[in-house]
């Protein structure tokens, strides 16, 4: 039986929730040129896929954060697989905005987070760790305790690890970048030459190009 997290990557590629293109880059809106292309959201479209992720971070949690007693999902792409893990495991459930609502009580927060409480965070996708980091300190400024965090997929970068280790935040994913080259090689979405540059990729994505692309 193959590891769970070739499993998931391999689910990815099939569903296109993943894209690899290490010879005709994306540009994210940072500006970075990026060989892959992910947007998790799309595994809600596909029961099976969605039922596994739901048991696999559900599973996580249980092993890793047990004491958890408040599931976060993280706005826009966690809400629904953090719903869905909160009720699985008959837990409360909030999520958390990237920045405050414009009106009303201007909540960052939604829903309730009593002092003390000890939350387990669910995003959907771990990059430059940034936007999962603030969701954690504004758990931490509600008065929670941040337990850990789980995600379906972490691109890896060096510099992600690095500051989730400096803020006191352990992420636990389901599936990796790692698994996902080697699930395209051996489904036959990329060719075994490519692990290379989308290796280099994941090393220094803010200044990555692919080969034979010259910057004036």
């Amino acid at each position: 039986m193959k590891q769970i997290d070739l499993q998931l990557a391999e689910k990815l590629l099939r569903i296109s929730a993943v894209k690899l293109q290490p010879n005709s880059p994306f540009v994210w809106a940072s500006g970075w040129n990026s060989p892959i292309y992910t947007d998790n959201r799309m595994t809600l479209s596909y029961p099976d896929i969605r039922n596994y992720i739901k048991v696999e971070l559900s599973r996580l949690i249980m092993e890793n954060f047990g004491d958890a007693e408040v599931v976060a999902g993280v706005a826009t792409g966690a809400i629904a697989q953090g719903a869905l893990v909160a009720d699985t495991l008959a837990l409360p459930f909030v999520y958390i905005r990237s920045t405050p609502k414009d009106h009303g009580l201007e909540n960052l927060i939604e829903g309730n987070i009593k002092p003390g409480q000890k939350v387990v965070i669910v995003e959907d996708l771990v990059s430059t760790g940034k936007s999962s980091l603030k969701a954690a300190q504004a758990v931490r400024d509600a008065g929670g305790e941040v337990v850990g965090m789980v995600a379906m997929f972490t691109y890896e970068f060096p510099a992600a690890t690095r500051a989730f280790e400096e803020a006191g935040v352990r992420l636990i994913t389901i599936s990796n970048y790692s698994a996902m080259l080697r699930a395209a090689v051996e489904t036959r979405y990329i060719k075994p030459g490519d692990v290379e540059a989308l290796q280099q990729w994941r090393e220094d994505p803010e200044n990555w190009m692919p080969a034979g692309i010259e910057i004036d």
